[in-house]
């Protein structure tokens, strides 16, 4: 911690006017916090300048020694008590000066006097200069023998050192340029102030090391004196005027001293002290920086509540005179007495974390102010959990007045933080005044199911056919509930409806579903389809009657319900089709039948679509069918050209021109036969295309067994003749040996294979030539 001392040297008018000026300021509103607090240092420094005045004061880790204006010297501990006194000189104390231990004192008073001794030895030395000596510094290590050097500043700077004899000498270090108005000592280093800068000698090396020149030279050095502080042994702080400067002493390189101090000086940045003494003649005053805690006193006492609280929660482990819930609780305070209800309460959540006692006692006070609503979105619903009562309160508030935010809160609040029962009366009284509110209905029903009573629960939400009704069945398995209200609910949803029951066919069957049902055909119809799409064969009891319902509510399905089911009776389909005229139906029941003429006939004379007679008789593929269209089509023209531009890859065109009486007129003749012409092209060029790739496929497959029968084959000793079963190779290597291997990797001597004829001089493998032959011709053809 950094120690310093600012001394006021004020007439006791002037001090008067001070202290009036500062008072008026604290009555001043500021916005801006202080950087510092301030105490008065009081006890035996009050009793001190009550008789005489503070000319200067010196500040030690131990204590603090202060001079006065009568040539008094006191040694006072860090809360003002006087622990030694020294009549040093009749006249004022210019300067006190400390070395490290505390064990030695400098002083220096108006009457040119200048003394440096011991306060717990009898060492000591005198001097008298035929002037005032302002300032005195000695060495930081005076205690040690070798260190006994201190200097004074007047118009000189002179440094004073103890010879071998135990006599002091004076050498000159600095003089010419007016006053020396400041010193400080630290380690080798001394620092100096005059009319013109700064400079800091090296005591080692016997040289000046740098110069810091005065900034601002337009301020008197007497009204606006240097002030010097060294932070560390090689770190001085100037403050002189308006700016504060931190000089930093380094080593010089050696490649760069050549005739230059082997240290230099560089200016970086500003910090902070923190501890400061305050000395005017008539009060000592002791500044100190401010800690979070005045920082949040401060903040409270500007009524900034949030950053009061959130400087709190930061420096939670170091403040110690405040607590982050009382703050918390003065801010929801303060809200509250500034009406804005919505944010107090929202704080709440934060403040009063888990604090049940904390949250009933605020929501009691919300509920004196009538602003229950505001707190309830931020109530805690699961640790904590409050009292009952307390959501209750809150319920009952709600109802009274706003049922759409009751009917949020039955929503959002889990069912145990209330007494059920409680609320559920509450709302049927109030339903007794508005029995078709369908809120309240809903919010009732939600009650019953918090409370397991499904059964009502269930009955509500059909009434207001309410979506959540088929959730609530899967949810709690209502399925045993719903057995007699199927109708109901396919009144309201039968798509979910049928879905559901569909997928819980285990738990109502289809047979107790078609049977609820019969009433309601349509119903049925929705049903029995959607079983039918899931699958074919469960409901085939039920696909007759699905004829005439498909025939009744949904004849686009009819004809893939009669492609698909394999369970419908096909004279009963048949039956329905022909009474209600179903053209499509009735030709696909008659093909199916097997009466495709009939079929066939149909379509020409009831539909008069060629295309679709032409379709037909590609699928049946049947000859006499393709010989009665045309017998149908030879005296319709348009239908001569369907057949023209569709049968050219079914059936010969010849059959059918030749059949065409001459002058009959057939519309687009001409683009039918260059049609059948173009499509006969068309399969010639398919085939002769075809014919090339299986040629090309052909000699590519021929290429790649040669080149794979050209390849080598291994032959080792494990090989064996396959007609005499001995190895293929012989034990003497040395003896010439004939041996033949076929593509096929069948190995033979040559003597073991027969000798080939006259007639198929080509040999070939026995053993897969056996194969192809039949069993025992592989034998036979060894034995010739």
């Amino acid at each position: 911690m950094m120690n310093s001392v600012l001394y006021l040297d004020l007439s006791t008018k002037e001090t008067s006017s001070l202290e009036e000026s500062t008072d008026e300021s604290e009555e001043e509103e500021s916005e801006e916090e202080p950087k510092l607090k301030y105490e008065r240092l009081s006890n035996g420094v009050t009793e001190i300048l009550q008789k005489d005045a503070a000319s200067c004061m010196t500040v030690h880790d131990k204590f603090l020694a202060l001079g006065t204006h009568y040539g008094k010297v006191y040694l006072l501990d860090v809360q003002g008590n006087i622990t030694q006194k020294f009549d040093v000189s009749p006249v004022k104390i210019n300067q006190i000066s400390l070395d490290e231990s505390g064990e030695h004192m400098g002083v220096c008073s108006e009457d040119g006097k200048v003394q440096v001794f011991g306060l717990y030895t009898g060492e000591e030395f005198h001097e008298t200069f035929d002037c005032p000596i302002k300032i005195i510094a000695v060495h930081p290590q005076f205690v040690r023998s070798s260190c006994k050097q201190f200097v004074t500043g007047g118009k000189k700077l002179l440094l004073f050192e103890r010879s071998w004899m135990s006599r002091w000498k004076s050498s000159v270090l600095h003089e010419g340029e007016g006053n020396i108005r400041s010193v400080k000592w630290r380690g080798h280093l001394i620092a100096w102030a005059n009319n013109m800068g700064v400079k800091i000698f090296d005591i080692t090396s016997k040289q000046r090391i740098t110069n810091v020149p005065r900034d601002d030279i337009s301020l008197r050095p007497d009204m606006y004196p240097c002030s010097l502080c060294w932070k560390d042994n090689v770190t001085l702080i100037i403050g002189w005027g308006t700016s504060v400067k931190i000089c930093s002493v380094k080593e010089r390189h050696a490649s760069e001293m050549r005739d230059l101090p082997s240290r230099y000086v560089e200016i970086e940045y500003s910090e902070g002290e923190s501890l400061f003494y305050i000395v005017s003649p008539r009060d000592v005053v002791v500044a100190k920086e401010r800690d979070q805690d005045d920082h949040i006193d401060w903040l409270l006492e500007k009524k900034k509540y949030e950053e009061a609280l959130m400087a709190a929660e930061i420096s939670q482990k170091t403040i110690k005179r405040h607590k982050i819930l009382d703050i918390g609780l003065a801010y929801i305070n303060h809200l509250v007495e500034k009406g804005e209800y919505d944010i107090a309460a929202r704080k709440c959540q934060k403040i009063l974390g888990k604090n049940a006692a904390l949250w009933e006692y605020e929501v009691y006070k919300f509920k004196e102010i009538g602003q229950l609503k505001a707190i309830s979105p931020y109530l805690p619903r699961g640790d904590p959990v409050l009292k009952p009562l307390i959501y209750e309160m809150i319920l009952h508030e709600f109802l009274e007045s706003d049922y759409e935010g009751f009917a949020t809160l039955i929503r959002e609040w889990p069912g145990d933080l209330y007494n059920n029962s409680v609320i559920v009366q509450a709302v049927r009284d109030h339903l007794k005044k508005d029995s078709q509110n369908r809120t309240l209905l809903k919010t009732l029903a939600e009650l019953y199911t918090y409370d397991k009573n499904y059964g009502n629960a269930l009955e509500i939400y059909l009434t207001l056919r309410h979506k959540d009704v088929f959730q609530l069945i899967h949810k709690h398995n209502l399925f045993s509930s719903i057995k007699d209200k199927i109708v109901l609910l396919m009144d309201f949803d039968s798509e979910k409806a049928v879905d559901m029951l569909l997928d819980n066919e285990d738990k109502i069957s289809i047979k107790k579903v078609v049977e609820e049902l019969e009433d309601r055909p349509e119903f049925q119809h929705v049903y029995l389809h959607k079983l039918f799409k899931r699958d074919h064969h469960k409901g085939q009891r039920y696909h007759e009657k699905q004829i005439s319902l498909y025939a009744e509510y949904d004849r686009p399905n009819l004809l893939p319900f009669l492609r698909d089911s394999t369970h419908c009776p096909l004279e009963k389909a048949l039956e329905i089709c022909q009474q209600r005229n179903f053209v499509e139906e009735t030709v696909y029941l008659l093909s199916r039948m097997g009466n495709s003429r009939s079929a066939l006939k149909m379509i020409m004379e009831e539909l008069h679509d060629v295309d679709k007679a032409i379709e037909f008789a590609k699928e049946q593929d049947d000859g006499e069918l393709w010989e009665d269209l045309i017998l149908y089509s030879i005296d319709k023209p348009p239908f001569i050209t369907g057949l023209l531009n569709n049968i050219g890859t079914h059936v010969d065109p010849i059959l059918l021109i030749h059949r065409i009486k001459e002058g009959m007129e057939i519309p687009n003749l001409r683009d039918s036969l260059v049609k059948i012409l173009q499509d006969y092209n068309l399969q010639i060029l398919l085939r002769e295309g075809c014919k090339k790739i299986l040629v090309a496929d052909s000699l590519s497959l021929l290429k790649k067994m040669h080149r794979t029968q050209m390849k080598g084959i291994l032959v080792d000793e494990e090989n064996i003749c396959e007609s005499c079963l001995s190895p293929i190779l012989p034990s003497d290597a040395a003896k010439p040996f004939s041996m033949v291997i076929f593509h096929c990797r069948h190995m033979f001597h040559k003597e073991c294979l027969p000798v080939p004829s006259m007639n198929s001089p080509a040999q070939f493998c026995n053993i897969c030539s056996a194969k192809s032959r039949g069993p025992g011709s592989a034998i036979l053809e060894m034995k010739k």
